[in-house]
């Protein structure tokens, strides 16, 4: 996962993120709208659609008219009807589109596979806008949206896989995408403009000014044609495709074809697109099976036309087509089979529509697989997957303990589980343990899971037809009879039945015939002169049937030497060789095809239109009518082109199927793929309109099809989506979802949202193997003895496919889901037996250990106490017995039953001491001393889990790493409650080296925190803590932990504050951007406006004042869009504080204080922010000298800390008032507070602190009374109070100050000579200690300084 890039705009809305200037404007001015998916619809309509329905009148389209984008809308949707849901979900769905990055690398595959690019995202209307820059762009995609993947995409993109496996209590939830038809249609129609001519179908009526004939072009309403848009003022061009005709117009009414169709018209060549007259569709069922009846005589122009009767009933081969010329018929009076036109017949009753377009099983198996294999093989694949070492290996006890209200609320609960539930229960365990008598749990052998290949991912290939005869070319020598020769070549020819040796002969090629049928010559020539004297002497034996194969094959021979006019003359001879009738149809499918080849070639269209008119008739009639050439190709797509004229979906459907097969023969999966996608979507239409499916192959056989053709072209994403897809669709067999969960699992190295880890199901899978449960529980056919294994095989599934569902969900936390679908495969047990015995003890110790994880000790006692008292093993006490005992003692824990737990793993580790099951042993240490942790046995717990490390160190193999690091882990957190940081640091980074080395994620990230724990809190190491911190955040990206990356990048911004270096501070900048930008994209608009705050301040620090200013007005409209207003008061307050605790700018913190914060603190009735801002204002002011504005804050301060009874609060204030009185001049309000605060210090006194504030205030006070008040008497005895205070501490510099100042007053004021001559010399005394200049005690030194 990439990580954020740091925005480098400022007050750029997060949601407009890489729009156009003029884009962002509009969407700008649209107010925000949550409300229901239609309302979104609509408004997205008015915005993009410029008054779409006149557009689509009007002739031509102005450039500045057309959507320069696509707006895709996403709504999160749930249950059968697809209805929006809550809009919690709803804001779900929006946070995880201000998560998109464009410009990531998922997200640009995504996008790229599904042909668009991204233009912007607006998370607040659930939008994305697309841009799309040629026709095929824009055609795929809306491939894409029609077969619905353009949902599971998104799904896919925006949500975390967990997201679904969590979401399994809520019906059908997904994201539903829709797109503005109008504004689709638009772009289709700007895009076929911009590249030239496009097919549309007339609106109306309408007569062109001709420019081929005299007379003017007439189409009708409905009509195709190819239009061309005006160049340079011109009209529009128009070309019929019914006989080649041109003309022009100013204005034609015209819809433009589905993009399909504008791709299939403009590949298709020029005969094969123009011409073959209007087609009539006269004939009153569109696609029929059944009898029809002659309406006139009719006699056969040639042996392929069958010859019929006024009356004479006809039955139909394969399918009518109305809009078709021909069609192939058997005449039930006399069998004879050929083709019949279409026109001279009508109806019976029992003719009728048909909704299947397969002919035979063999095409149904085309995109089929057959059941019973893949049945075997995804078995097989799904053990590997599944918890294979569940019956072997112990667990360790560390599942987390549970809120105690939580746990005490989900066993009341239980409780009242119905007793019956238990007793059957009970008893279908008894049925499962009744037969073990293994010692050991049955385990599949190794050969067994590795020599099972994984599920057959692609269609099985048809059974390959028998090779034909390679034949020896001779030169005929005079006087040898030339039947010697040619016997054996006319044999095989002869016969008019077809063989299915005839199928490599009608699609071999010249070259193929050169080199594989025919040996022994030199060259060419000579194959071709042997062959001419082999159809002359079977012209002269009568032999029809050989003549007329030699003649295809020479026709084929001549061809391949592109000697087209006598290749020609070859097949139409091969049609005209008199035979009563043309049995071998297939011989005629395949002289009409290579026929309508050469003609198409010669551009002789009229001919070319009489065989391929004939040709499609067959491509309804025979499953193999045309051979994988690609000579044939451009006749199949003359049938297509003919049911895309007549709108025949069902004739479409086919004509699709045989080009994607004859495709997929030849191995061009990229020329088959849009067929295959057309066929899927007229599949889905049919099955649609049938409420239930057609007759033919349900769609999700098409969707299998589809998705092996998309993961062969390396597509895998939409590979994955038609998987799903197949599995989803109604009408889906078990077969199809083993088929789709294959495709998944091939697939999951090449997806990267689907990695499950080596050997780990993705979550993805959950949705296959839930489906593929249901459907294998459901009725099933047979009987006798293929039933019962059919049974065992199915029920084999049925276990394979419980363990991978209930692993997947109880590796993410669904541990009652997981119980549930385990109980349900128990309670199956007795309706299909067959499950091995050593299967069946793992099955139930497996549902233990998911009871225990799901807080159910008592039913997970009751499962393991019945494996317990199952028949003993002849053998005493087994492997298995052990695990057994280590899970009951994990249980018992649990409850809470600490003795009978150590007992259970006493027992555990004596079978494993006796067995020297040395890495089951070490689990089981662990875990008695993790017991011996919850007891309170802090050394005796120690020594166990010491043992534990001494065993699982000892193991060679690689299996016990997760277990080891659990063990480090746990026992490094015990030494660092116990102080023993050595040890604790050693065992999280041996944990921590172990984690990296196994691949363990979730271990990694934990003892990384454990690390930076250590180092930022309980041994304090800054620069370990900050490298610790930064090797977390790739983890948290892994996880897709984003909020978290955010939080730690903005601890490591402050541990690089605190180094106090400009480098330091770039860095500090540099994390503060990048987590700003995550915090802007999970719309955590608190955090977002500390992050600009924070980058404010940072810019400060490094003196770039003009940035300052700009960062810190971004955090404040960010807080104000969260409308809470104590916190828009906290971060006013947060940025005042910036320049408050700065030296530079301490006047801006002022306005921040005073101005903003102030009074949003009054209008709340926030007093303690009052007072904390009052108080910061007083000593800001004071800093400033602006004494006079100081004064009206510390006196709400000290009102408001009188009014809280803030003790301390208080002195504060009546210190920092009188502090301002004195430099006011008002010495007797200054006496009066200062004394106010002495008043509230406590006593006695308990600090140094305490005393030195009496020190320094008493002599404060001594200095006003003496030096402005003129009172020395009152003086005198603060000086006094002082100096008791400085003796006190011992301070001796204050005890000279002050005893200097008594001397002077006593000398020169108060006449007091004795305390005057002593207070004289205890300052001499200090002075000569201290050695300082002489004391002078005059009354001239009254200015002394007042420090």
């Amino acid at each position: 996962m990439s990580t954020t890039k740091p925005r480098n705009g400022v007050g750029v809305h997060p949601d407009r993120r890489n729009m156009p200037v003029d884009d962002h404007q509009r969407h700008t001015e649209l107010p925000m709208r949550r409300g229901t998916l239609a309302t979104q619809r609509k408004t997205l309509e008015r915005g993009l659609s410029r008054d779409t329905g006149s557009m689509l009148r009007s002739s031509c389209l102005a450039e500045d008219s057309l959507p320069t984008a696509l707006p895709m809308l996403l709504t999160m949707v749930e249950g059968p009807g697809r209805l929006p849901v809550d809009e919690d979900t709803q804001e779900v769905l929006r946070g995880k589109l201000r998560l998109l990055q464009p410009d990531s690398p998922e997200v640009i595959a995504l996008f790229t596979e599904l042909s668009s690019h991204i233009h912007s995202i607006s998370s607040e209307e659930n939008t994305i806008l697309l841009m799309f820059k040629t026709f095929e762009e824009i055609w795929k995609f809306t491939t894409y949206y029609s077969l619905g993947f353009l949902d599971q995409c998104m799904e896919s993109l925006l949500f975390d896989q967990k997201f679904w496996i969590q979401s399994l209590d809520r019906d059908d939830l997904g994201i539903e995408v829709s797109v503005p038809e109008d504004s689709l249609h638009l772009m289709v129609k700007g895009l076929l403009m911009q590249e030239g001519s496009f097919f549309a179908s007339c609106s109306s009526n309408q007569i062109f000014d001709s420019s081929t004939c005299g007379g003017d072009l007439y189409l009708e309403q409905g009509d195709v044609a190819q239009f061309e848009p005006p160049i340079l003022g011109s009209g529009w061009s128009v070309l019929s495709l019914n006989d080649g005709a041109r003309g022009t117009t100013q204005k034609p009414a015209l819809e433009p074809l589905i993009p399909f169709y504008q791709w299939f018209l403009k590949s298709c060549p020029e005969n094969v697109l123009v011409g073959g007259g209007k087609p009539v569709c006269n004939f009153p069922l569109r696609f029929a099976r059944g009898t029809c009846r002659a309406l006139s005589e009719y006699h056969g122009q040639g042996p392929d036309e069958l010859s019929l009767a006024a009356g004479e009933r006809v039955a139909v081969v394969g399918r009518l087509v109305s809009g078709f010329e021909w069609f192939l018929g058997r005449a039930e009076a006399t069998g004879a089979l050929g083709l019949v036109q279409t026109a001279l017949v009508e109806p019976t009753d029992n003719l009728c529509e048909s909704t299947d377009i397969y002919l035979d099983a063999e095409e149904r198996s085309f995109f089929c697989f057959k059941e019973e294999s893949i049945i075997q093989e995804t078995t097989a694949l799904l053990k590997k997957n599944s918890q294979s070492d569940i019956g072997d290996v112990y667990k360790l006890d560390l599942i987390p303990q549970q809120d105690g209200v939580k746990l005490a609320k989900q066993r009341s609960s239980l409780e009242h589980v119905d007793a019956d539930a238990r007793l059957e229960l009970k008893a279908n365990m008894e049925r499962i343990l009744a037969p073990c008598r293994a010692p050991s749990p049955h385990r599949g052998t190794q050969s067994e899971t590795e020599s099972a290949a994984d599920p057959v991912l692609r269609a099985p290939p048809p059974s390959p037809p028998p090779e034909a005869p390679c034949f020896t070319v001779h030169t005929p020598v005079e006087g040898t009879p030339d039947g010697e020769l040619f016997t054996p070549l006319l044999s095989f020819l002869e016969g008019a039945p077809y063989r299915r040796e005839f199928a490599v002969l009608y699609g071999a090629t010249a070259d193929l015939l050169s080199s594989s049928l025919f040996a022994g010559h030199a060259d060419e020539d000579a194959l071709v002169a042997f062959l001419s004297v082999a159809r002359e002497t079977a012209r002269k034996r009568r032999l029809h049937w050989a003549q007329s194969r030699a003649c295809f094959l020479l026709g084929l021979q001549c061809a391949g030497r592109s000697k087209f006019s006598q290749a020609r003359v070859y097949l139409e001879e091969a049609l005209a060789v008199p035979k009563e009738a043309f049995a071998d149809v297939r011989l005629l499918a395949a002289l009409y095809a290579n026929l309508a080849h050469i003609h198409l070639l010669q551009k002789n269209a009229e001919k070319y239109v009489a065989a391929a008119e004939r040709l499609a008739a067959a491509a309804m009639a025979l499953p193999e009518c045309v051979a994988s050439a690609k000579d044939h190709v451009a006749a199949l797509q003359y049938a297509l082109r003919k049911a895309v004229l007549t709108r025949n979906k069902m004739a479409e459907a086919r004509a699709c199927f045989v080009l994607a097969k004859c495709h997929r023969l030849r191995g061009e999966d990229e020329a088959a793929l849009p067929y295959v996608e057309r066929l899927l979507e007229l599949s889905a239409a049919a099955a649609a309109a049938e409420e239930g499916g057609s007759d033919g192959v349900p769609p999700s056989r098409v969707c299998l099809g589809l998705g092996r053709i998309y993961g062969a072209l390396g597509r895998p994403l939409l590979s994955v989506c038609a998987a799903r897809r197949a599995a989803s669709e109604p009408a889906a067999t078990l077969g199809d979802c083993l088929g789709a969960l294959a495709l998944v699992l091939e697939r999951r190295d090449e997806v990267s949202w689907l990695g499950g880890g080596e050997g780990a199901l993705p979550c993805h899978a959950v949705t296959y193997l839930r489906r593929a449960l249901a459907l294998g529980e459901g009725p099933r056919g047979g009987g006798g003895e293929e039933e019962g294994e059919g049974e065992g095989e199915r029920h084999a599934l049925s276990h394979a496919l419980t363990l991978c569902l209930s692993g997947l969900l109880q590796r993410h936390g669904m541990d009652g889901h997981a119980v549930r679908v385990v109980r349900a495969f128990v309670d199956r047990r007795r309706r299909a037996p067959g499950l091995a015995a050593g299967e069946g003890r793992s099955t139930l110790v497996w549902l233990a250990w998911l009871c225990i994880r799901d807080g159910q000790e008592d039913a997970a006692l009751d499962v393991l106490d019945a494996i317990m008292q199952s028949p003993p093993s002849e053998h005493g006490a087994t492997p298995q017995d052990g695990l057994v005992l280590n899970m009951r003692g994990i249980a018992l824990r649990r409850q809470g039953h600490l003795q009978r737990a150590a007992e259970s793993y006493r027992a555990a580790d004596d079978i494993c001491e006796e067995f020297d099951d040395m890495s089951n042993w070490a689990v089981c240490q662990a875990n008695f001393g993790l017991l011996c942790l919850k007891a309170g046995a802090k050394t005796l717990a120690e020594r166990h889990l010491t043992r534990a490390l001494e065993l699982f160190s000892g193991l060679e193999q690689e299996g016990p790493g997760l277990q080891l690091v659990h063990v480090l882990l746990e026992l490094g957190r015990h030494y660092l409650e116990q102080g023993r940081l050595r040890y604790g640091q050693g065992c999280l980074e041996w944990a921590l080296l172990l984690a990296i080395k196994a691949g363990l994620a979730d271990c990694h990230l934990a003892a990384t925190q454990q690390l930076c724990r250590l180092y930022g809190e309980v041994r304090p190491d800054q620069a370990r803590c900050i490298v610790y911190n930064e090797h977390q955040l790739p983890l948290l990206a892994a996880r897709g932990d984003r909020s978290r990356e955010g939080d730690v990048l903005q601890a490591i911004s402050e541990q690089y504050l605190s180094l106090g270096t400009a480098k330091a501070y770039r860095v500090a900048l540099d994390c503060t951007k990048r987590s700003l930008g995550i915090f802007i994209d999970l719309g955590q608009r608190e955090q977002e406006a500390y992050a600009w705050l924070q980058a404010g301040k940072i810019y400060h620090m490094l003196g770039q004042k003009e940035l300052v200013d700009l960062y810190i007005q971004v955090a404040q409209d960010v807080g104000l869009i969260t409308g809470d207003t104590g916190f828009v008061l906290a971060l006013l307050e947060a940025a005042g504080d910036i320049f408050h605790n700065s030296s530079q700018d301490r006047d801006k913190a002022v306005c921040f204080y005073r101005d903003r914060a102030l009074p949003i603190a009054l209008k709340t009735g926030s007093e303690a922010s009052r007072l904390r801002l009052c108080h910061k204002l007083v000593d800001l002011l004071l800093s400033l000298r602006r004494h006079d504005d100081a004064v009206e804050f510390a006196q709400t301060a000290l009102d408001i800390s009188i009014t809280l009874e803030e003790r301390l609060s208080e002195r504060v204030a009546y210190h920092r008032l009188a502090t301002i009185y004195q430099h006011l001049g008002q010495w007797e309000l200054a006496e009066h507070h200062y004394l106010k605060a002495l008043a509230l210090c406590p006593a006695p006194l308990q600090f140094d602190e305490e005393t030195l504030y009496y020190a320094r205030v008493y002599q404060t006070l001594g200095d006003i009374i003496f030096y402005n008040l003129k009172d020395p008497h009152d003086a005198a005895g603060y000086y006094h109070l002082a100096l008791a205070a400085a003796m006190d501490l011992g301070n001796k510099r204050a005890q000279l100050r002050l005893c200097t100042r008594l001397a002077t007053i006593y000398h020169n004021y108060l006449v007091d000579r004795q305390l005057s001559l002593c207070f004289y010399q205890r300052a001499r005394a200090f002075a000569t200690e201290l050695n300082v200049r002489r004391v002078d005690i005059s009354a001239s030194q009254r200015q002394i300084s007042r420090r």
